[in-house]
């Protein structure tokens, strides 16, 4: 098995492919390292994979210098040419794209980013699998594309066709796409609805993120729709456990395509969250409320059945837990940073 990972300087793409390699596979991470968030984690990340900024050069597979079977290459999936020439020289056997802009409150100020990045890039990765006959191509989609009115928990069969933020709308648009692929040329493709990730090594832009760091510096935090809000927190462990099971058995359904809610079915009350950073840091919120933003949804509930049917398997790491591990590593991480990074919140 030849492993393709885009998105690898991301943070479910790094801990995927670190998980990867300790199954002997051959990997080949990219990413096109945009600016959405501050680089310097992403080169962090991928330094920690074996690959240093100073060797990294755009459309050139860098060796590891810790793994032997992991190469890197910083290319955008918008490249169409680039991203053909890629899988005609590696002979990929599967793909799992992590690749995507994210970010819902983003996406209100930037959507042409959004389409560029997630359905053309997208569609140059479907199309270089279907010309390649990749074996299996496993996709991120997201929670966000059940929108605000549908009936909690989420379940795959719930209808999808509302979303409220552009976000969400070019995830829906990648599952229509995948499916399509498949229905036509028979491509076996996965999606993985994603419910709030996180963990070390994590997304500065998220809440558990950005609320650890202002608690732990004792600085403020706001909190939309007054607190009145909750979510399926799900630790990164477990996310790149059900990944792993779900790489190796492409669908085998008349058409083969697939959708999977992957979440904890455990959401947290946003005030409740909150009181358990204060106990893991021992420092009380500042908190400051504000009103409801656009793109937004009240509730994130992941019915995980139909996961736990074919696979045998389910998130189960309780936020406490997770929230502590987090705490850990950002310790350790923000005692080693370059003061001008930028990484945490000032």
């Amino acid at each position: 098995m030849k492993v393709l990972v885009t998105g690898a300087a991301g943070f479910i793409g790094y801990h995927v492919v670190k998980k990867l390699l300790t199954q002997d596979l051959e990997v080949v991470g990219l990413d096109n390292i945009n600016g959405y968030y501050d680089v310097g984690l992403k080169f962090a990340r991928l330094a920690d994979s074996g690959i240093p900024k100073e060797k990294i050069k755009k459309g050139q597979c860098v060796q590891s210098h810790k793994f032997p079977a992991y190469r890197f290459i910083q290319l955008d999936l918008t490249d169409r040419e680039d991203v053909f020439l890629l899988f005609r020289n590696e002979r990929f056997t599967h793909v799992i794209n992590l690749a995507a802009q994210a970010g819902v409150r983003y996406s209100l100020e930037n959507p042409l980013s959004y389409i560029h990045s997630n359905i053309v890039g997208f569609t140059n990765l479907l199309e270089a699998c279907r010309t390649s006959s990749i074996r299996h191509l496993v996709y991120a989609s997201s929670s966000s594309v059940y929108g605000e009115d549908t009936p909690v928990p989420y379940k795959e069969s719930a209808r999808t066709d509302h979303p409220v933020s552009l976000y969400a709308a070019t995830k829906k648009s990648n599952e229509l796409l995948a499916y399509t692929y498949s229905r036509l040329y028979k491509l076996p493709v996965t999606g993985i609805r994603f419910f709030t990730v996180y963990g070390p090594w994590g997304r500065p832009d998220m809440a558990p993120w950005l609320f650890m760091s202002a608690i732990s510096k004792g600085m403020p935090i706001k909190v939309f729709n007054k607190g009145e809000m909750q979510r399926d927190f799900t630790y990164i462990d477990d996310v790149v456990e059900g990944v792993m099971k779900i790489i190796p058995s492409p669908p085998q359904t008349g058409i083969p395509s697939m959708v999977y809610n992957m979440g904890c079915s455990s959401p947290l009350q946003l005030m409740d969250f909150i009181g358990i950073i204060e106990k893991t840091t021992g420092k009380k919120a500042i908190v400051e409320m504000a009103d409801m933003q656009p793109g937004d949804v009240v509730s994130t509930f992941a019915d995980t059945s139909l996961l736990e049917a074919d696979f045998g398997y389910k998130p189960s790491t309780p936020v406490e837990t997770g929230m502590r591990k987090l705490f850990e590593w950002f310790g350790d991480y923000e005692a080693k940073r370059p003061r001008d990074r930028g990484l945490f919140c000032q």
